[in-house]
């Protein structure tokens, strides 16, 4: 992992540590379970097939990586082998394929070199590439959510965190086709989902048949034409993470302006409200997942500047991180097992609304682990 070579802050440390005590806690009860959103102080345990089931076993192994601890090591290896179910199973997969297996398997094989980790990963890697739109040029999000649905024009942008998993396949295999799918799909998230401002839409309806866009859905922000704080920080990220992978600058230049537009957007505690555009009358709830997720993406960003350009990036990236840590921790609660508080999930249905999330607490480690400039990035 690249770092910047700026001196690691003070608190880094002791929020490490806290967080991974306050985890091997949480393993006792949690285990090989698939936690999503906190419910009366417990992470409730979701299905395999659930979006989130890869952030669990993920911070396991992030943490894993420096404790070496073997139980963080034992608990991840066995939520992978849970997911087989759904992997073999197909019905239930979707595009959030590079979600699940880029933090479980890919994350085994890049730590261990086990060779049944990579061949899961492959096998969601093809599963994935499957789900491209040649038309359209972009990967289908869901299947059929009831009888009569039709969702088969709908990308999202969440998507963009996927794309990984195609660019290391095809650096794993030598085969281009996966990496031709991510570039495809990341380049109509360019054209499609990122406005002028830098701001960002959640869904885009696409005519699947013409590959023409139909138009944009607000999702699980306030309105289409809102900015719903947790999609901006997927683009800032995906688009950092795309221009690792391929160096195309309209990637870079494309999370730089995500990036300017959630900077300038953040109340005067930096961490952001759930969206970026509401009415006076709807409440400001934070999300301290967006957050979390736009440190680390700003925090690869800031590694892929020049260094005169650098801080704009790592400044406020730590200090979202530090005041998730000072004013979001939950590290001596015994009656919250998330590790950062106030994510807000899904506003529109009223879901998990100012609860920790699971992958609030993935990123906000993830975050403290590119500080420290040490151990291994799965997206990378």
């Amino acid at each position: 992992m690249e770092t910047t070579g700026t001196k690691r802050p003070d608190w880094v440390e002791e929020a490490w540590s806290k967080a991974k005590e306050k985890t091997l806690r949480n393993l006792v009860r949690i285990g090989d379970g698939f936690p999503h959103a906190s419910v009366g102080g417990a992470y409730a345990l979701e299905e395999p097939h659930w979006w989130t089931a890869g952030f669990w076993p993920g911070m396991l192994w992030q943490l894993y990586e420096e404790s070496r601890e073997e139980k963080l090591r034992e608990a991840a290896a066995s939520c992978e082998a849970r997911l087989d179910e759904v992997l073999d199973g197909y019905d239930r997969l979707d595009h959030d394929l590079g979600f699940m297996w880029t933090l479980t398997s890919v994350a085994s094989y890049k730590l261990r070199q086990d060779g049944a980790s990579r061949r899961r990963a492959l096998k969601a890697a093809n599963y994935l590439t499957a789900r491209f739109n040649l038309r359209g040029r972009y990967i289908r999000a869901w299947n059929p959510w009831f009888e009569g649905d039709d969702n088969a024009g709908w990308a999202i942008i969440d998507c963009a965190m996927n794309a990984p998993l195609l660019y290391w396949a095809s650096r794993e295999t030598g085969d281009p086709r996966y990496r031709h799918v991510a570039e495809a799909h990341m380049d109509t998230v360019l054209e499609h989902f990122i406005r002028p401002d830098g701001s960002v839409y959640h869904i885009v309806e696409f005519d699947p048949a013409s590959g023409q866009r139909v138009q944009a859905r607000g999702g699980q922000g306030y309105a289409a034409e809102s900015a719903w704080s947790r999609g901006t920080a997927w683009a800032l990220y995906g688009l950092a993470l795309s221009y690792h992978h391929t160096g195309n600058p309209a990637y870079l230049n494309g999370s730089k302006r995500v990036a300017h537009f959630l900077l300038s957007n953040l109340p005067d505690d930096h961490v952001p409200h759930w969206d970026f555009r509401l009415p006076p009358d709807v409440k400001k709830h934070r999300d301290s997942s967006a957050g979390a997720i736009a440190a680390s993406g700003l925090l690869l960003l800031a590694d892929q500047v020049g260094p005169l350009e650098a801080h704009v990036y790592r400044e406020p990236a730590v200090r979202i991180l530090e005041s998730l840590y000072r004013n979001y921790g939950a590290w001596d609660r015994a009656d919250e097992e998330g590790l950062i508080v106030e994510g807000t999930s899904h506003y529109p249905e009223g879901k998990n609304v100012g609860v920790p999330l699971i992958y609030g607490d993935f990123f906000f480690v993830e975050g403290l682990a590119r500080l420290r400039g040490e151990g291994t990035i799965f997206w990378e």
